[in-house]
Formats: structure tokens, C-alpha cells, sequence
């Protein structure tokens, strides 16, 4: 299934964060993470990926680094930072206020 790319857009940096607040995470990994809780139905591309995590690296919400990982292969894990942590607990409130409303409007149930 896909979704709009102007809906997305708005929801990358959300679902970075979660994901994120959880644990640290490579590339491929975020990928593969958002896939299996989506059930398939949302990929993140490379192309929209790394920018969306450079821009949160720029605004001071993820820190990266490189590790090696079981395999021997050097992979860059990315992490929250301290005011990622915040950006995120902030990002998720928003969202939940904002569904809320939009959900009213769409919901029949107000008429």
C-alpha cells in the first residue's frame, strides 16, 4: 500500500524518533524496523532516510556513530540525543492531539 508523499512527509522525522527512542539503530536496520511494524506498508528509501536523519543530526536530536558489527562489518548506528529524547516524547503528544482532532472532523459520529 501507498500513502502520499505530502502525508509522509510530515510524519519521517515522528517515526525516527520513535523508533530511535528505543534503541540505536543502523540504516538498514530503521528500514527493516519500520517494514515489520507496518506490516510492508511502509518503507523508508535511502533517499528519503538520510536526509531526514541529517536533518535531525543538524537540529542536535541524533548523534551517530560507526561500530563493528557481529558480522565484522562497520555499520553507522544513530541514537537520540538528549533533546532528541524530548523532541520526541513532544513529537508524539503533537501527533496524538492532531489525529484526535482530525479524526473528529472525519468521524461521523459529530453530525
Amino acid at each position: 500500500m501507498g500513502f502520499d508523499r505530502e502525508l509522509l512527509k510530515g510524519s519521517i522525522a515522528l517515526l525516527l524518533l520513535r523508533l530511535l527512542s528505543e534503541r540505536d539503530m543502523y540504516g538498514y536496520e530503521i528500514i527493516q524496523e519500520s517494514m515489520r511494524r507496518s506490516q510492508d506498508a511502509f518503507e523508508f528509501k535511502e533517499g528519503t532516510l538520510y536526509p531526514a536523519l541529517h536533518q535531525l543530526h543538524k537540529r542536535g536530536y541524533i548523534r551517530s556513530e560507526w561500530r563493528t558489527g557481529e558480522n565484522g562489518k562497520q555499520r553507522k548506528y544513530y541514537g537520540l540525543t538528549a533533546a532528541g529524547k524530548k523532541a520526541a516524547r513532544r513529537s508524539e503528544q503533537e501527533w496524538f492531539s492532531f489525529t484526535k482532532v482530525v479524526n473528529a472532523i472525519l468521524s461521523k459520529a459529530n453530525t
